[in-house]
């Protein structure tokens, strides 16, 4: 099964950064074990079709009651009666619950099946309930791929992470965090719950950032399980690289609660980039990643161009996003995947930031592809006066940085599949049962925000 770094519900799939992560994931998973199955965690089983044509759907809301809370299955099990039991009470049945989810699944989708239907909990959601058990009674792997999540501003996708990753280890299947972003994270209850979960992972790569080791290590995890491999991503944008620079200038801003970046920056961004355009006969390119309510890129950018163009709404894939990049020659953003996409092709990029969270992330992507990725932290007093220099350098050193950043990107790529392959090698040379299971139908993947 996959986890993957997709926001859930409404915002599903409206992260081309999210959706190109899950489609190299799926894609590499496919290469290395041609006759498994993916199943995907989703709430979008048409859009997973879309983006990802071999992955199968598991529905999202047939996971909640196996995860761990205290309205977890014992009330489904044992009806709504129960519902005002005191939490010692609930627990035990609960305890009881998962019982046999471990020790007797074929009893316990006997009991599922002849349970009455009550209001909403019908055929369906009982098809769900199984078709999960199955899931983790059956997968070989666990995959959570590519994601931003461990960090503060991710609560609640760290404890459905943690918690769906501690159901599968419950069924003895592997566990793997491909590509993940580490930190800032510093909420004491998310970290507990980590210390529990992530130490039993088999494998941790990381996408970036010398403090996603220490922190790991401070969890728990052995430095033998930590590997620095970059973003899946990179391998789709470097894939797509053109044969010659591009010359407009790309743009995007990052507009979010969690960016700490406010409308009032558009304003003041926007004669920046014009006139910087304007002096070198550049066109302003739209470069998307987020287009849901919580971070409406193309809406953001339209102000930024003050014209009349859709900003790259129309730009609805992963594919179509990076290809408008490599007609770049720089580009100028606030949102991690528009720099990934632009750095993976050899294109430098002059990243915005104004909370911990993006400097982690920019200080993360500098780390891996070095000069050719500038951070400027709009906190700083003078931080757009000094832009139009910082940009003006990296516009003029563009060809010279060009072949340096392809080959950081390959480089990463090559360890990425590293840990991919390390990871099949490891159930290769397992236990007979994992083998066997392994080379079944039974191979699972999982998505996240980004």
């Amino acid at each position: 099964m996959v986890q993957t770094a997709l926001n859930e519900g409404a915002a599903e799939y409206q992260n081309v950064g999210d959706v190109s992560m899950l489609q190299v994931a799926v894609a590499r998973l496919k290469k290395l074990w041609p006759t498994a199955a993916i199943d995907v965690l989703t709430d979008s089983p048409e859009d997973l079709r879309k983006c990802c044509p071999g992955a199968r759907p598991l529905p999202r809301a047939a996971r909640e009651p196996w995860i761990g809370s205290r309205d977890g299955l014992h009330s489904f099990l044992f009806t709504r009666l129960f519902a005002s039991l005191p939490g010692s009470v609930a627990g035990a049945l609960n305890r009881a619950a998962t019982a046999l989810e471990v020790k007797a699944p074929s009893l316990l989708r006997w009991i599922i099946r002849l349970r009455p239907l009550f209001g909403d909990q019908g055929a369906a959601y009982k098809d769900g309930l199984i078709g999960f058990l199955d899931a983790m009674e059956g997968a070989a792997l666990f995959v959570v791929c590519g994601a931003g999540g461990f960090a503060d501003d991710s609560r609640r996708w760290n404890w459905l992470t943690l918690h769906t990753a501690e159901a599968f280890m419950r069924h003895g299947t592997p566990v793997v965090m491909f590509g993940q972003g580490m930190g800032p994270l510093s909420d004491p209850e998310v970290l507990a719950e980590a210390r529990k979960v992530l130490p039993h992972v088999h494998l941790v790569s990381l996408r970036g950032g010398q403090a996603g080791v220490p922190l790991l290590e401070s969890l728990g995890v052995e430095r033998s399980r930590i590997l620095m491999t970059g973003d899946e991503a990179v391998e789709l944008a470097y894939d797509a690289r053109p044969r010659r620079l591009g010359q407009g200038l790309g743009i995007n801003l990052r507009v979010a609660s969690y960016s700490g970046i406010g409308r009032e920056t558009i304003g003041k961004l926007r004669p920046v980039l014009h006139q910087f355009a304007e002096q070198r006969s550049a066109p302003l390119l739209a470069i998307p990643i987020a287009f849901h309510q919580w971070a409406d890129d193309p809406a953001i950018i339209r102000e930024l161009l003050a014209d009349a163009s859709d900003a790259g709404a129309s730009l609805t894939t992963p594919l179509e996003v990076v290809r408008q990049t490599g007609r770049c020659r720089l580009v100028v953003t606030g949102a991690y995947h528009a720099a990934v996409f632009a750095l993976a092709q050899g294109i430098p990029a002059v990243c915005l930031a104004n909370s911990p969270y993006y400097v982690a992330k920019f200080q993360a992507l500098r780390e891996l592809f070095g000069a050719g990725c500038e951070t400027i932290l709009l906190s700083d007093r003078d931080a757009l006066q000094r832009l139009p220099a910082v940009m003006e350098r990296a516009w003029e050193s563009a060809e010279a940085t060009r072949r340096p950043l392809q080959e950081a990107a390959l480089r990463q790529i090559r360890l990425s599949w590293s840990a991919y392959q390390r990871v099949k090698d490891f159930l290769q040379s397992g236990p007979a049962t994992t083998r066997a299971r392994a080379a079944s139908s039974g191979a699972s993947a999982s998505p996240a925000r980004d």
